[in-house]
């Protein structure tokens, strides 16, 4: 895992977080029917907003685009959504409280990205989350968990961005902190979907045999009869990168195929090589 300790620039801080200042205005403003209170009881968390800090450093660590779909779960007053929209991304926000829903989209319409966000008074187990190319979220740590297994079906590649909340014995490819806000919520951790390689591939004329953990991969080769070990299986979304002994394999992972370039520095040798899943 790499952990970080992470300093936003002035420039960039300045650019997001001058939405926050007027979210937070019309919030609290005295115009407003409805003023939601921190710590208040939602359908499976209380309501709890992120600091704006630490909503900017998730977007920043899920290098969120114009070209992404970005999809926030429990999206509470809209802050995330709203500051991913500023980037240019499209933005969805999920939330179960219809009063809060109502005001993210009056949020989203005074900060000018109406036409870039959506929000949904939907339950997030329901939600149908394909199209997203990030997911954020602020949730407990048991609701992660039971969102696990539909996150590992995504497309490789889809980033996951958590604030505080791990997913269990899944390791974070990436662990960041804000300088700002010591007593209360600082910590962003990023996922990114692997691809699925665990099972039988036919690599030369050899058979690669791996096992996968999440995104960490484990394996024999054998040919003949000489058995060789995988070692440093690591997946990034649908690159693919191993070792058996000094040469070191990289790959795109496709349906049932794998293409890529291998190496062996030592002997200053490069090659071509596919495997074909069995």
């Amino acid at each position: 895992m790499k952990t970080i300790r992470h300093l936003i620039s002035v420039a960039a801080a300045f650019t997001i977080s001058s939405a926050m200042l007027t979210i937070d205005a019309q919030v609290n403003g005295p115009g407003n029917k409805y003023v939601p209170e921190v710590g208040q009881q939602g359908k499976d968390v209380v309501w709890v907003p992120t600091p704006q800090e630490l909503v900017n450093l998730m977007l920043e660590i899920g290098k969120v685009t114009p070209d992404d779909y970005v999809i926030d779960l429990g999206s509470g007053d809209g802050r995330t959504v709203i500051s991913a929209a500023k980037i240019g991304a499209k933005a969805i926000g999920i939330e179960y409280n219809p009063d809060m829903v109502a005001l993210s989209k009056e949020n989203a319409k005074k900060e000018g990205v109406g036409d870039k966000t959506e929000f949904l008074q939907a339950d997030l187990f329901e939600t149908d989350l394909s199209k997203a190319t990030v997911i954020t979220m602020f949730l407990l740590p048991e609701i992660n968990l039971k969102l696990r297994p539909r996150l590992l079906d995504l497309m490789p590649g889809t980033r996951i961005v958590s604030n505080t909340f791990t997913m269990g014995e899944w390791e974070a490819d990436m662990e960041v902190t804000t300088e700002e806000n010591w007593n209360s919520w600082n910590t962003a951790y990023l996922w990114i979907i692997p691809a699925k390689v665990g099972g039988k591939w036919k690599l030369g004329e050899g058979e690669l045999e791996l096992v996968q953990e999440y995104q960490f991969v484990r394996g024999t080769f054998k040919a003949g009869i000489r058995s060789q070990t995988v070692t440093d299986g690591r997946l990034e979304g649908n690159t693919f990168t191993f070792k058996i002994n000094d040469d070191t394999y990289t790959g795109v992972v496709s349906d049932r195929m794998i293409k890529g370039t291998a190496t062996n520095k030592a002997e200053g040798k490069t090659w071509d090589w596919i495997a074909s899943r069995l």
